[in-house]
């Protein structure tokens, strides 16, 4: 049996909700075998960040290339890398694999407002590793620091989108979801700029929806669907997800990645 598979590079976050357990969680819901390179161990749950531990850039040269070696993904998802020295490496790996459908979700602020990304960091982000990249997924804020303008109507989404697609060249899908609009999204390729619409879910409980977007973006390119329609398709995993209404920890919860899970291994006791 053979099985489209997918890579995720990014941090751990302990309390499951975001980063690495996020991104595998998607990625097994979306029919992916998922594998991952952690860049960074998080202590943090679901009111914030208390402490960060970053991998070396030798370790996650070694994981990554471990990966490649042996099982080579089909699509990759980059999380947080918060220093530039780690972008590098996995900016230099990509293009000594010449890793397909990679999708980079540039976070930089926690869900819980903690600073996810060094500044030195960005620089290199745009210069080295979106070059190599299929498309990057900012929001609102995160596409003002990348474009540096600033963002409020609808016309500045699509001037930011155009001024780091143009610049980056790769795709950009920039999420609305911060007081721009009702959760619309951006998609920008090639000159070419297409609006997803979304309803805004009334769930406080949005730890990891960027993780989340990304890592369903990455498996639905991996299975061979065109950029367009992985968005498509993510953004209605990612609405079910909020739509079951999870509710776990005091502060911004996680979603319910396995809403759909079903089987005999899902059952609880009767």
């Amino acid at each position: 049996m053979k099985m489209k598979t997918a890579l995720t590079i990014a941090g751990s976050d302990c309390s499951g909700g975001a980063g690495i357990q996020a991104d595998l969680k998607t990625m097994t819901m979306n029919g992916i075998y998922a594998m991952s390179a952690i860049t960074a161990l998080t202590a943090q749950n679901t009111t914030g960040v208390r402490a960060i531990q970053e991998s070396t850039p030798d370790f996650l040269k070694q994981q990554i290339d471990a990966v490649f070696e042996d099982i080579y993904p089909d699509a990759v998802k980059i999380g947080m890398a918060a220093s530039g020295e780690l972008i590098r490496v996995i900016a230099d790996r990509l293009r000594f694999y010449d890793a397909k459908n990679v999708v980079v979700d540039p976070v930089m602020v926690a869900t819980s407002g903690a600073a996810l990304m060094k500044n030195d960091a960005v620089q290199i982000l745009v210069e080295e590793l979106l070059p190599v990249s299929t498309l990057v997924t900012p929001n609102i804020p995160e596409a003002q620091v990348l474009s540096g303008l600033t963002i409020v109507t609808k016309q500045d989404m699509v001037a930011a989108a155009k001024q780091i697609g143009d610049r980056c060249h790769c795709a950009v899908l920039l999420k609305g979801g911060h007081s721009i609009n009702d959760a619309n999204d951006l998609l920008y390729t090639n000159g070419e700029t297409v609006w997803f619409e979304g309803k805004r879910i009334n769930n406080p409980n949005t730890h990891g929806t960027g993780c989340t977007l990304s890592s369903a973006i990455a498996s639905n390119l991996a299975k061979g669907f065109t950029l367009a329609e992985s968005v498509r398709r993510a953004k209605e995993y990612i609405s079910d997800a909020l739509s079951a209404m999870l509710d776990l920890g005091e502060g911004s919860g996680p979603m319910n990645h396995a809403f759909d899970l079903q089987g005999e291994y899902a059952k609880e006791v009767r």
